[in-house]
């Protein structure tokens, strides 16, 4: 892959997620001068995390060797944090910023964790499943220690199960759906034998592990650590003693920039054409921002991005049947996990949403709209942007963000002072007296 050399791109592609990395390695395998940005140090996203490892599973062993034999201009650990004008966005690292221009823009920005409050939740060791396991990843000794799982969607097994063969004691990993929820999804996974075996494995890797469907966090226990977890469990309370609660409740998809770049947001999903182009020029989006779907979906959408940016229209279309079966999947899935109603009553007066801002339940339960919330409390507008208490309230309140302004990130003021818009060349006055 390429040094930091040429910041002027024909195509620029935003996260090194699966995604990214398909969506850069066809359109560079086509011809395309490309350059990939993602704020890790290392390509693979959340998922992969660019593990060379001899574990490394085949599938993404093969796309990292793509993107490794690619020409590709990666710059890892940056992050975009402002357009400075059409075509061009900043860049920002720990040490560095840099200006990024480009013809047509990807935007494979992923998701994140979805996290709803209850009382001790900003406990220290109270962390999300999917952070967990990255933290683990990352050289965190779990042997040993107790973790309690608990949230909503497939992550939570494959967490626990990555978890215990770390070594660590999961005493209980808790859904919040009902049983037979759960019962229809694995209907719907019938026309899908891949899938079907990956949950057999599970089963099989987490057997003797309790299972509580209709079952959340209700409060965190402890004085500077935690200690222990009380869940509602069909109603009862059960108090379990812990060392870690992985907790997560689904995912939200990362959409800032793409709303920042004017692309159309619908049912909180950037709207694509069937070529994955947004409503914004040039502008084109895979992954899950356009509809969590796991890694296979976003594989075949980042492909079909990175073919269509190369005008290899055909070769695109041979991937549509591909994606609308998953997308299919896609859908049983967001239906599957949504949230129940009670999970509403969680949060006590006191309980903190906005942990930034150290904003209330109660203080956010005087207001009408996140706007108002934002000019009373300051809540979203402390270092994570609304990222963890906006998709809270939006649950809690039926809230709806109203806007995104730049930075997106938290970016350094000599960052934005050097990379501003250029100016308007005014009219020439010649002859004009």
């Amino acid at each position: 892959m390429n040094s930091l050399r040429d910041q002027r791109f024909e195509v620029l592609v935003v996260g090194a997620g699966p995604a990214g990395i398909a969506a850069a390695v066809c359109a560079a395998e086509c011809g395309k001068r490309v350059g990939l940005v993602d704020d890790n140090f290392k390509p693979g996203g959340q998922i992969w995390r660019g593990d060379a490892g001899p574990h490394v599973q085949s599938e993404e062993k093969k796309w990292l060797d793509r993107l490794r034999a690619a020409e590709v201009t990666t710059f890892l650990g940056y992050r975009i944090v402002d357009q400075i004008d059409p075509g061009a966005v900043i860049a920002e690292s720990t040490a560095d910023t840099v200006e990024l221009r480009y013809d047509q823009l990807i935007l494979a920005t992923g998701a994140r964790e979805r996290f709803l409050p209850f009382s001790g939740w900003t406990l220290p060791n109270v962390v999300g499943a999917g952070g967990l396991q990255a933290l683990v990843k990352s050289g965190l000794p779990v042997q040993g220690k107790r973790v309690a799982v608990a949230g909503s969607g497939p992550l939570l097994l494959a967490v626990a199960d990555y978890l215990h063969r770390h070594g660590a004691k999961i005493p209980i990993i808790c859904e919040q759906v009902s049983r037979a929820r759960l019962a229809r999804f694995g209907l719907a996974l019938l026309g899908r034998p891949g899938k079907i075996l990956q949950a057999v494995q599970l089963k099989k890797s987490l057997a003797g592990i309790p299972f509580a469907t209709s079952a959340w966090p209700v409060a965190a226990h402890g004085k500077d650590f935690l200690e222990s977890v009380t869940i509602l469990r069909h109603g009862k309370s059960q108090t379990i003693p812990c060392d870690y609660l992985a907790c997560g409740f689904h995912l939200v998809p990362n959409i800032e920039l793409a709303s920042l770049l004017g692309c159309a947001i619908q049912d909180g999903y950037v709207r694509v054409d069937d070529f994955q182009q947004t409503a914004a020029p040039g502008v084109f989006c895979a992954g899950e921002p356009t509809g969590i779907g796991g890694v296979e979906l976003a594989l075949l959408e980042g492909q079909i991005a990175g073919l269509a940016v190369s005008s290899r229209f055909d070769k695109a279309r041979t991937l549509f049947a591909a994606r609308n079966k998953l997308n299919k999947f896609s859908a049983a899935l967001e239906a599957a996990f949504c949230l129940r109603s009670e999970l509403r009553n969680v949060p006590t007066a006191d309980t903190l949403v906005c942990r930034c801002e150290d904003v209330s339940y109660s203080r956010l339960r005087a207001h009408g709209n996140w706007r108002a919330a934002k000019l009373q409390t300051r809540c979203g507008m402390g270092p994570c942007q609304g990222r963890v208490c906006g998709p809270a309230t939006q649950f809690l309140f039926n809230w709806e963000p109203d806007s995104v302004r730049p930075p997106i990130f938290p970016a350094r003021v000599e960052s934005l002072a050097t990379f501003t818009p250029e100016p308007a060349q005014p009219l020439s006055t010649e002859g004009q007296r």
